[in-house]
């Protein structure tokens, strides 16, 4: 029998439907984690597909642009799936939606620092480079997520720090 999930960082709520399903804080973590990374990349490659038209190479306006767009939509898609279906976290909706977005904003600069890096100086194709920044940044994401998006004034977890 798995412990009892505790919402991470301060988060106030009782567990969503996915982690009574899953169990485990981690694995449900990691596969909303996953499916976020997943619908992340399709909208990169969706937004570089609109806005690319064909265009090759591909300018560095047109990319940073498709990554940026495409960072809105998991942004939000993130938020609701952790928010609603791994945690039901209660109060605190805007403020709780702006640290969680200033986690991925973190991310975003990092890769718009370096997706024109691998592009135009190593010369990997615009998807494959984004394919790689992604590892980098689910890293950042998870350890800002897991100490900082939720995190309430007073929580047990500050107690022990």
């Amino acid at each position: 029998m798995s412990p009892q999930a505790v919402p991470p960082a301060g988060m106030s709520g009782a567990q969503g439907w996915f982690l009574r399903v899953v169990r485990d804080q981690r694995v449900a973590f990691l596969i909303v984690g996953g499916i976020n990374t997943g619908v992340g990349f399709l909208c990169f490659a969706g937004f570089l597909a609109l806005l690319s038209q064909g265009i090759r190479p591909v300018p560095p306006a047109r990319y940073l642009a498709a990554l940026v767009c495409a960072y809105v939509v998991a942004i939000l898609v993130a938020f609701v799936l952790y928010r609603y279906a791994v945690f039901r976290v209660r109060g605190h909706l805007l403020s709780d939606l702006w640290r969680f977005a200033t986690v991925y904003v973190s991310s975003l600069a990092v890769n718009l620092a370096l997706l024109p890096v691998l592009v135009e100086l190593v010369h990997l194709p615009v998807l494959l480079a984004q394919a790689l920044i992604v590892f980098v940044t689910s890293v950042m994401s998870w350890m800002g997520h897991k100490h900082y998006s939720f995190r309430r004034t007073g929580s047990p977890e500050d107690l022990h720090r």
